[in-house]
């Protein structure tokens, strides 16, 4: 196939050439493979500036996305690509092949980073959801601040999916401390004030007056975003939040366990021993069901099902993609409604020529890459997830360039419960995150 970029992706890869160090904050949906891959091909082939790069993504993106991206553009199809996956074998293999973009998922950083030692051999890393690196206690943090490429690539659509704290590891990885500092305790300390806290524990921390501001001044010459909104004209996004009544005796249940942290049955116990696990098993009750203290699934209610049913019944035969929080929640749904769970790539072509009517996927195992528009324009949160990243990154698989219908994504809230709190926690992070965004956001005259 001819690649003709829109002016934005020219924009977004030329921002690449120019930067040795360059973040693209790029909507899902916007081509940043394609553009990043385009950028590549240049620095390699026209300019001679590098010679060997290295992609880190996530595991499914590293199997299957920039390869097939690679082989779909005829600029591209030249480009020789490595997956370094698999076993230690397999990967030590796989680094030996002569090839000019090696690509690694993300949880064998640290391996990689130990195999090379001091000879670290690629001149440039480009670094696919480089939110994943947002933690500065990871290892995989640890490991790939040890290499100092010439050029580095970070590339996500969600670069502060639980607030402005997020950012210093991530833009330590693209400039070594240059922008925020060299140290996320003098970040801290610099632009944040602590906010919840008890005692002499801090829970978390708020920005000073006027560090936001400081904070997106910091980043403009290395950062720009790009929303999908403001380039491509995409079908309308409804979404639809389902208030679920829980029964009198599942609201008990769920209340007592909010109360006591001990939930008492006739053979076990449901037990919450600190606040997270307590968090755990209420948004677990609110789906339906719960792990007790041996693992096995006790189950409360089937509101969310009944729900459920209604919406895939409304949807007159259109395929319908569910996303699940937990284990049973996938096992009762396979047993009501002999849902397919997506797990290989076939399963991805199959939901895409509408051989799948209703899917179930897990949020974080299909957040990044994949393009599953094609297949479908209903989704349904059956379980909802205080990840941003992950939120914004699912409803992405539908609603993105080459969907043809409106994306309607329905939630299912029970009323009462924690589900409410996480779609109100869900709303707030987009508006913080929009504003940085906004604030690095590409001007150009005619980019649309």
């Amino acid at each position: 196939m001819i690649y003709k970029p829109h002016n934005y992706q020219k924009y977004a890869a030329q921002w690449i050439l120019d930067k040795e160090k360059a973040g693209l904050l790029m909507d899902m949906g916007l081509g940043k493979t394609v553009v990043t891959l385009t950028a590549i091909d240049e620095l390699m082939y026209d300019y001679f500036d590098v010679t060997k790069v290295l992609v880190i993504a996530p595991l499914r993106v590293a199997e299957d996305t920039w390869t097939s991206e690679s082989e779909k553009w005829d600029h591209l199809k030249h480009l020789k690509i490595s997956k370094v996956l698999g076993t230690e074998k397999e990967r030590t293999a796989t680094l030996n092949y002569k090839a000019d973009i090696y690509v690694i998922n993300r949880e064998n950083v640290v391996w990689l980073v130990k195999y090379y030692g001091r000879y670290w051999p690629f001149d440039m890393v480009v670094i696919d959801e480089l939110s994943s690196f947002k933690s500065s206690r990871s290892q995989r943090f640890k490991a790939l601040r040890k290499v100092k490429p010439k050029r580095i690539v970070g590339l996500t659509g969600t670069p502060a999916p639980n607030g402005l704290m997020d950012l210093w590891s991530e833009i330590y990885l693209l400039d070594g401390g240059e922008r925020l500092g060299r140290t996320i305790t003098g970040y801290r300390e610099r632009y944040f004030l602590p906010d919840k806290r008890n005692q002499n524990v801090i829970f978390s921390y708020k920005p000073k007056e006027g560090a936001k501001e400081h904070i997106y001044e910091k980043l403009k010459d290395i950062c720009v975003s790009m929303k999908a909104e403001d380039y491509l004209k995409l079908p309308d996004r409804i979404n639809n939040i389902i208030k679920i009544n829980l029964s009198k005796a599942a609201m008990n249940k769920y209340k007592q366990l909010e109360r006591d942290l001990l939930l008492p049955f006739k053979d076990s116990d449901v037990v919450a021993n600190n606040a997270a696990v307590l968090t755990n098993k209420l948004l677990q009750i609110a789906n339906g069901a719960v792990y007790d203290e041996n693992g096995d699934v006790l189950e409360i209610h089937d509101e969310k099902i009944k729900a459920l049913e209604d919406v895939i019944e409304a949807a007159n035969g259109k395929p319908v993609l569910i996303f699940y929080s937990y284990k049973h929640d996938r096992d009762r749904l396979q047993k009501y409604f002999k849902a397919k769970e997506l797990k290989t790539s076939e399963d991805i072509k199959a939901w895409n020529k509408g051989e799948i009517p209703i899917m179930l996927v897990h949020p974080a195992s299909a957040g990044h890459g994949l393009n599953l528009q094609a297949g479908g324009n209903i989704i349904v949160w059956f379980g909802l997830t205080w990840s941003l990243e992950l939120y914004q990154q699912a409803n992405a698989r539908l609603y993105r360039q080459g969907q043809k219908q409106n994306v309607i994504v329905h939630h299912l809230v029970a009323k009462g419960t924690m589900d409410e709190d996480v779609m109100k926690a869900l709303q707030n992070k987009e508006v913080g995150q929009e504003a940085l965004l906004q604030a690095v956001k590409a001007r150009l005259n005619n980019i649309k």
